[in-house]
């Protein structure tokens, strides 16, 4: 716990200042220790009486665990409800990180830069611009291997092109919310305040990492259910879940082996020959690519497995977490941003 912070030293004996490096704690990280009684924690007194044997060298007084509460709870945004997920999550071994730093020297993981922010520029837009109008051009002039098919009725012949000209309302997350938002509007509750990675993850203190769960605390009594505006403006600053892989299917003979493992297999020869390669291009298709068709990939004899839609869609494209305290009682809420427009189903 803890994170270091350079400190100016007080000089000594007419030497220069000096700038040295110390361990400091958040509050709910020094409430934690204190709480499981792995630290002490004094306050400093302005002045100590010398009539007091003894007490020269102390520098303060010791502070139970009731003060320690009553001094640090609601300092640097942290509130009662804040610090019990955070001392609940350090219990099962999770690495609690704050998302947003307290100071300079606090290292955090990068923030995620949405890709609207990323080519707002006018030069990326005017580069998208170009390129869009060439390749338009140039589509017309290449030929491609259906030219029988004519362009007018090549809209209807697939499934996924019939559910989409079905589409009569926009649908997707890139569509702009149709919800009028007040005058005085104020911060919204649903913020994210802690970054968690898994107990089995590589941290480095250093070098923070994406963590695996971004959580928002609220207080389950006084705050109300987010509303769809407030979950968008969560989803927008969140990265994308990778997709997930999809599971390997075991043969029927491998399972039998599997079964019996004392019945000695044959393993059988492949011959490295057999690997498929893409040829590469001959002379006049790299001078003349821009006429002459794409030749289709080799493709290899196993078939590459497609991940699961229902999958894909159970686990969403974006997740926050919302901890609910109650009185003390932690409930833990997960919210997913679906991808239900990519997938055309009946």
């Amino acid at each position: 716990m803890g994170h270091s912070v350079p400190r100016p030293v007080a000089p000594q004996d007419g030497q220069q200042q000096k700038v040295a490096k110390r361990l400091e704690l958040l509050p709910e990280e020094a409430i934690y220790l204190v709480e499981r009684g792995s630290m002490f924690c004094w306050k400093a007194l302005e002045d100590i009486s010398p009539r007091m044997n003894g007490l020269e060298e102390m520098e303060g007084a010791p502070m139970s665990v009731q003060q320690v509460f009553a001094e640090m709870i609601g300092t640097e945004d942290l509130t009662l409800e804040k610090y019990q997920v955070f001392a609940y999550l350090k219990r099962l071994g999770y690495v609690v990180m704050r998302t947003k730093a307290p100071s300079p020297a606090y290292l955090t993981a990068a923030p995620h830069v949405p890709l609207s922010v990323r080519t707002s520029g006018w030069f990326s837009r005017l580069l998208a611009a170009f390129t869009g109008t060439f390749s338009k051009v140039l589509r017309v002039f290449r030929r491609t291997p259906e030219f029988w098919r004519p362009g007018l009725f090549h809209h209807g012949l697939t499934y996924s092109s019939m559910f989409k000209s079905l589409r009569v309302i926009p649908s997707g997350h890139s569509t702009p919310l149709q919800v009028s938002a007040p005058d005085t509007q104020q911060p919204s509750i649903y913020d994210i305040f802690y970054n968690v990675y898994k107990p089995a993850t590589p941290f480095k203190k250093t070098a923070p990492s994406k963590p695996d769960f971004q959580i928002v605390v609220v207080n389950a009594r006084t705050t109300p259910m987010p509303t769809l505006s407030e979950l968008t403006d969560l989803f927008d600053i969140l990265p994308e879940l990778p997709t997930p892989v999809p599971r390997r299917r075991i043969p029927y003979a491998e399972q039998k082996n599997t079964a019996a493992p004392h019945v000695p297999t044959q393993p059988t020869a492949t011959d490295p020959t057999t690997t498929p390669s893409n040829p590469s291009p001959s002379l006049v298709h790299r001078l003349f690519w821009w006429a002459l068709p794409t030749p289709p990939p080799v493709t290899s004899a196993v078939p590459i497995r497609r991940p699961n839609p229902f999958a894909i869609l159970k686990q969403g494209k974006k997740m926050v977490v919302v901890a609910a305290v109650d009185a003390g009682a932690i409930s833990f809420f997960s919210f997913r941003q679906g991808g239900f427009e990519e997938f055309p189903m009946a």
